[in-house]
């Protein structure tokens, strides 16, 4: 089927997104071909497209990039993977409004479509991204089919429409499960540096457990930046497998899905590390499971936060920070019981994004604070665990 690109002369299609609302958009396939059933997401980042579809928080999610050009800074296998365990699934598929241009950057070392096809992520570039913006910010998140076919195939939307029909959506998924390590591992590589790149943390100050959901790599170097040697464990480890490390603090890590599935086994052993008095950090996922063991509730967003450019404020020092976001679920701050307050506040919406417990060392925060949007607005709240951590040694040797 022929469509018009940018302009110029009709071309025949070889791809297409099918979203469940009835919309169909034609567009040139791009990545790796087949068919990818996933919910429909736009990111408003203008830069980090590699970093975004290697974050385990996107797995069953196809991104809609708003900025219509990717693909200039190409592909380097140095510090854009984002998911920790190397065959972590992240997102399905991606879709461009232009055709993926031309790599021009001294660090790169591979050309975006050839690296969307060795990740087996499906692309389809052509596509009016506004309009399928506009259409999830009126109507919510939507679940999509996004396909790529060879030129000599038939692009077959019946089985696109049969194939989605299938889809169960991602509330109520523990998605979680398909992300994490498998097996514990140590971490101790610090953040980029200029002409040292990533440099190696001989002797840490602290020893730090991280469950896993789906914890991205700059979490584990954030945290290796401020003295602390990880142990990474799967986002299934009982309260018992982390206490036996003799942690000097705990931290529940990103991931993707519904928090109240995973919740269902992670939350009892949660409740049980925050009885342990132990210093607790929780970010995007884990913040919101540790508002569930908590007990506070959450909810899906109508069309989420996705990208690098979101306001928010820190209710104790007033500070406003541009963020990264990645979350389709949010904890309701009408929920919270007596005892946790609110730390955080987006100031887009006014939703939540994050908590601290009063009288105990336990922080938690929605959006990213490893992420790198431009500013480092965030880096801080690994030194606030890092002084927490501090302050729970000093009480235990007094």
């Amino acid at each position: 089927m022929p469509f018009r690109h940018d302009d110029q002369e009709l071309i025949e299609a070889t791809g297409a997104l099918l979203l469940a609302t009835g919309e169909i958009f034609f567009g040139r396939g791009c990545g790796a071909s087949g068919m990818a059933t996933a919910e429909i997401c736009f990111n408003t980042a203008m830069t980090g497209y590699q970093e975004i579809l290697t974050d385990p928080s996107y797995a069953a999610q196809v991104v809609v990039f708003t900025f219509p050009h990717i693909g200039n800074v190409g592909a380097n296998d140095d510090d854009h993977e984002e998911s920790s365990a190397p065959a972590a699934k992240a997102a399905r598929g991606a879709v461009f409004r232009g055709t993926i241009t031309s790599p021009s950057n001294w660090r790169a070392v591979d050309h975006f479509d050839a690296w969307l096809r060795r990740k087996n992520i499906v692309g389809l570039s052509g596509i009016d991204t506004r309009a399928v913006t506009r259409r999830i910010r009126t109507t919510g998140m939507v679940n999509g089919i996004v396909a790529n076919i060879a030129p000599d195939e038939i692009l077959d939307v019946a089985e696109m429409r049969r194939m989605l029909s299938e889809f169960q959506g991602i509330e109520g998924a523990d998605l979680a499960k398909d992300v994490g390590p498998g097996d514990r591992y140590e971490h101790a590589e610090s953040v980029w540096e200029w002409k040292d790149g990533f440099t190696a943390l001989n002797d840490g100050k602290y020893h730090v457990a991280v469950l896993d959901f789906g914890v991205k790599k700059n979490i584990l170097r954030n945290l290796s930046s401020v003295g602390a040697r990880c142990t990474v464990l799967p986002g299934n480890a009982t309260a018992e497998d982390v206490l036996a490390l003799n942690p000097d603090g705990i931290v529940l890590s990103n991931g993707p899905g519904d928090p109240a599935a995973t919740g269902i086994y992670a939350g009892p052993e949660i409740k049980k590390l925050i009885d342990s008095g132990l210093p607790i950090l929780g970010i995007c996922l884990g913040h919101q499971m540790l508002a569930l063991a908590l007990g506070a509730k959450t909810m899906k967003m109508p069309q989420g936060h996705h990208g690098a450019n979101h306001p928010v404020k820190d209710m104790e020092t007033g500070k406003v920070e541009i963020v990264s976001m990645n979350h389709g679920f949010t904890v309701d701050p009408v929920s919270l019981p007596d005892g946790v307050e609110q730390s955080h506040v987006s100031l887009f919406d006014g939703t939540n994004s994050g908590l601290k417990v009063i009288g105990k060392p336990i922080i938690s925060v929605q959006h990213h604070p490893e992420a790198s949007p431009g500013p480092q607005d965030s880096f801080y709240l690994f030194k606030r665990f890092a002084d927490l951590m501090d302050a729970h040694k000093a009480k235990a040797d007094a």
